[in-house]
């Protein structure tokens, strides 16, 4: 695999991203998405399973294929020219070869970053933290072998998103799993469903990763969670939810009412269409 002088200057683009302070990384889930996104000026972008998982009709929650995902994510790279981050759920198979496989799958499709949780276990729940430090490893082995060492390997943990073991014990759970997945070779560690930002600045003051948080409605601000230790914030599939929810409604408006309320106030047919190429 040839890795492009371009692709590794948008890594280390990426990678500084991380070093102060606090950045956003918007979600795409298409070609179009990912434009309109750049155009925003997001200094980078995160791919959403969920979107990509509902742009091809189908539910969040690993039901795409390792090439489905390959295949929206080269669209999305192939449109933008700011760093992509690709999320590749719990690696499209349970063994640190799956991983592998789908790390240079992403690389070769021109990520410079993946998002790679430990759920998805076999017979549900979490992978322990010493089986998903193994496959975080086989994620950073294969970078280096795909001519990409400066991949950046955010590292998802569930342990709040889906309530996983005693309360008092998760953000101790968190910062165990944080140590591990860092000498592993993860760079970031990434934290759904925490916004409680006296816990984020506790888990922030005691791991050394750069901690992501996921925000949207509701959540605390950007400049709230920078000054809780926070680097990173994505949206998930905030954007998408939202675009899809649009949709919902107007077309059910349109089609019991007959008006178009729903849809009034889009940006000019012009502005959204010139912000696409030719070709």
């Amino acid at each position: 695999m040839t890795v492009s002088n371009g692709q590794h200057a948008r890594a280390a683009a990426f990678r500084s991203l991380h070093e102060s302070g606090v950045f956003v990384l918007p979600n795409a889930w298409d070609a179009g998405s990912a434009v309109l996104i750049a155009a925003a000026g997001a200094p980078a972008i995160a791919t959403t399973s969920a979107g990509v998982s509902w742009s091809l009709g189908r539910r969040d929650g690993q039901n795409l294929t390792r090439q489905e995902m390959t295949d929206a994510v080269a669209r999305i790279t192939a449109a933008v020219d700011v760093p992509v981050s690709a999320d590749i759920e719990g690696g499209y198979g349970g063994g640190p070869d799956a991983v592998a496989a789908a790390v240079r799958a992403v690389i070769g499709a021109g990520v410079v970053g993946v998002n790679l949780e430990d759920s998805g276990a076999p017979g549900g729940g979490l992978f322990h933290a010493g089986a998903q430090a193994a496959r975080i490893a086989a994620a950073r082995a294969a970078a280096t072998e795909a001519g990409l060492p400066e991949l950046v390997i955010n590292a998802r943990t569930d342990v709040f998103l889906f309530g996983i073991g005693e309360p008092d014990g998760r953000l101790d759970d968190v910062v165990a799993r944080s140590a591990a997945y860092a000498d592993a070779g993860a760079d970031s560690l990434f934290v759904p469903g925490l916004l409680d930002l006296a816990a984020l600045s506790v888990l922030t003051g005691k791991v050394s990763l750069p901690v992501n948080a996921m925000a949207g409605p509701g959540a605390p601000g950007v400049t709230a969670l920078g000054a809780a230790g926070i680097r990173r914030v994505s949206l998930g599939q905030a954007i998408a939810q939202a675009a899809y929810t649009l949709a919902r409604k107007a077309a059910a408006e349109v089609t019991t009412a007959g008006t178009y309320g729903a849809i009034s106030g889009a940006d000019p047919f012009g502005d959204i269409n010139g912000a696409f190429p030719a070709r």
